[in-house]
């Protein structure tokens, strides 16, 4: 858990109250600038402004939520009265986790949402969970990382649901789509275990070899192939976005020693550990094609 610059450099969480004034909120600026970032607009109007040019308009209640490449601004109107607030990518990584829920969120999180005229139950939901935000980080002598990354869990899950992500998965995409789906949050709880390929095709209920054909022919690539890609891009997202040593990185992900983990990544990336996070913190800001760049570069 990374905790330098301690919990308000990594949260933000603002109840803005009914103003007599019309209100602008830059939302990727300075500090927050790779913040994701909801928006929760209780009562009366506002606008969303983006860097392309065009607008939305917001009626209350209204909910958004905005990752950190949708660059806008929120133009809040006289008498309205809103939540905001953003974590930062260690947080998200914290919230997301690596449960079964894990790899939908990892999606999910990579695109702007606009949840308009939310019913009531699901206003009831959400709201308490951003107010909590915000008290936890209110309170000086009360903010920690763990509470807040609770309450992000929570809420990414809440707006994940009311958005209707969990109705489209439990829809499916024919037996071969569900397969790949199940073997993909398999991953997610297994990955750090270092499991054999055929421990995932008992637990799906196929063969080694049906489990190898249905990821070769929709994603090019073998069971193992992602499986190892999978171990990659968490370990990549650690060195870059933790204050953890290389052994403690290799042991969260499960490897017998620090070693057989450099070993292991920089066969698969050209890199040690070390050099790339050396890579990763000169290129700080920058569009460094060999960092990893979100949490859905897994396939």
């Amino acid at each position: 858990m990374a905790t330098d610059g301690g919990i308000h450099h990594h949260a933000r969480g603002e109840w803005r109250e009914p103003s007599l004034s019309h209100r602008r909120i830059r939302f990727q600026k300075g500090l927050y600038a790779d913040f994701h970032h909801f928006f929760l607009l209780t009562e009366g109007e506002g606008e969303l402004h983006f860097d392309d040019g065009e607008h939305h308009a917001l009626h209350g209640p209204a909910l958004a939520f905005l990752p950190p490449q949708a660059r806008c601004e929120v133009s809040i109107a006289a008498g309205a009265q809103a939540y905001l607030i953003g974590a930062s990518p260690q947080i998200m990584v914290d919230a997301i986790g690596d449960k079964v829920e894990s790899y939908s969120l990892r999606i999910f999180i990579e695109q702007l949402k606009l949840i308009e005229e939310p019913d009531a139950l699901s206003v009831g939901e959400i709201s308490p969970l951003i107010s909590g935000f915000v008290r936890e980080l209110g309170d000086p002598l009360r903010a920690s990382w763990m509470v807040v990354s609770a309450y992000m869990r929570l809420i990414l899950m809440a707006v994940w649901r009311i958005s209707g992500g969990e109705k489209a998965e439990q829809r499916g995409r024919g037996e071969s789509g569900t397969i790949l789906q199940r073997y993909r949050q398999l991953v997610e709880v297994w990955f750090r275990q270092h499991r054999p390929i055929s421990d995932y095709a008992e637990e799906l209920g196929v063969t080694a070899d049906r489990l190898h054909s249905i990821c070769q022919r929709a994603l090019g690539r073998a069971p193992i192939q992602l499986l190892h890609e999978r171990v990659v891009q968490e370990a990549k997202l650690r060195l870059e976005r933790s204050a953890r040593n290389i052994q403690e990185i290799s042991d969260s992900l499960g490897f017998r020693d620090p070693t057989y983990f450099s070993h292991f990544f920089k066969r698969k990336t050209g890199l040690s550990p070390a050099g790339y996070r050396a890579v990763a913190r000169a290129s700080a800001g920058s569009e460094n094609s060999v960092l990893s760049s979100g949490y859905a570069d897994w396939p």
